[in-house]
């Protein structure tokens, strides 16, 4: 296991997070009784007013801590999968994780009328099993970058259509609550939420960032990786699903918020200007720009009418994606 941090990269990564507190903090003060960011600071450690108190640390602050947890494990598992593929449309958006997730969370809602614990168990499985299925059926003598791509392309049509389907066959209520869950958003969410994503962060972070190496050298290629000893086939694997369980646990929590994942890793290989995944800068860059600054505009920037997260990312990332396939056409990529 080893980490290497170069200057640049520490400094972006150092800016990222004091930007983060300080869109937290921003963020935590927003709504309708706003409260002043030095009092949310005040509040935050122990000083502020028993009203203060209750607004900041039981209604805004899980909110505001499932949008870094979030943001920060679709920037990682980005990462992850644009390392793996070596291709940067390589992501749960794109492969179909994301969309798993949401057929697991709707059989839930609609077929079985769960709750919200169920709901997020059963989109916790529903990307278990669409990760799986895409990595047997991109297996052949190993894991080829766009061969998983064109078939996590496939199986997001195929659960596409069955999203639409069940949505066909709910009740007015539950297609009400499928849409709204399908939309991501960070409204309403609590305690509940927090803790299951922060485990599952604390668990698979230091796990992805000690093989951190080993996926530099499958960047440069199967056959460098095996020349340096690099355990190809079971170091993907361990990666992608490590990085699965993050996509997953994240859609679990705040619903399938689209491309965080795709944009962080791209946003953050180009302040840092550093190769190699920098997983890192990409999981602040995905919690920082892409959910906090969202999550902001989202409240902030169209007046009265408060849209859910995954509206304001949708538009950002659609506007990005359509960029980034048009540079890599003329780069003679695809």
């Amino acid at each position: 296991m080893s980490l290497r941090i170069e200057r640049r990269a520490l400094a972006v990564g150092a800016l990222l997070v004091l930007a983060a507190f300080v869109m937290a903090v921003l963020l935590i003060g927003t709504g309708d009784f706003d409260i002043a960011p030095w009092d949310v600071v005040q509040t935050l450690f122990g000083n502020g007013t028993p009203a203060n108190d209750f607004i900041v640390n039981d209604l805004r602050l899980p909110r505001v801590l499932v949008a870094l947890l979030v943001g920060a494990a679709l920037g990682m598992a980005g990462a992850v999968f644009q390392s793996v593929t070596r291709n940067p449309l390589g992501s749960p958006d794109l492969l179909g994780f994301s969309y798993g997730s949401a057929v697991g969370a709707l059989v839930v809602i609609i077929l079985l009328k769960g709750s919200a614990t169920e709901v997020a168990a059963g989109a916790l499985i529903g990307g278990l099993l669409a990760g799986a299925a895409v990595y047997l059926l991109a297996y052949k003598r190993g894991i080829h970058g766009y061969r998983l791509v064109l078939v996590g392309i496939g199986a997001s049509a195929v659960l596409v259509a069955v999203i639409q389907y069940l949505i066909t066959k709910a009740q007015l209520v539950e297609a009400s609550r499928a849409m709204v869950w399908l939309t991501g958003s960070l409204a309403g969410r609590d305690w509940a939420q927090v803790w299951p994503l922060l485990v599952t962060c604390a668990v698979l972070f230091p796990l992805v960032l000690g093989q951190s190496r080993a996926l530099r050298m499958i960047e440069m290629g199967d056959d460098a990786a095996y020349a340096v000893g690099v355990r190809v086939e079971r170091t993907r694997l361990l990666l992608m699903l490590a990085a699965i369980l993050l996509t997953t646990a994240a859609s679990a929590a705040a619903g399938p918020i689209s491309f965080v994942a795709l944009a962080a890793p791209q946003l953050a290989r180009r302040l840092t200007r550093s190769p190699g995944a920098n997983l890192l800068t990409a999981a602040l860059m995905g919690s920082v720009v892409l959910l906090l600054l969202s999550d902001w505009a989202s409240q902030r920037a169209f007046g009265a009418d408060q849209l859910p997260v995954g509206v304001v990312t949708g538009l950002v990332g659609g506007v990005y994606l359509l960029w980034l396939l048009v540079t890599e056409r003329k780069a003679g990529r695809i």
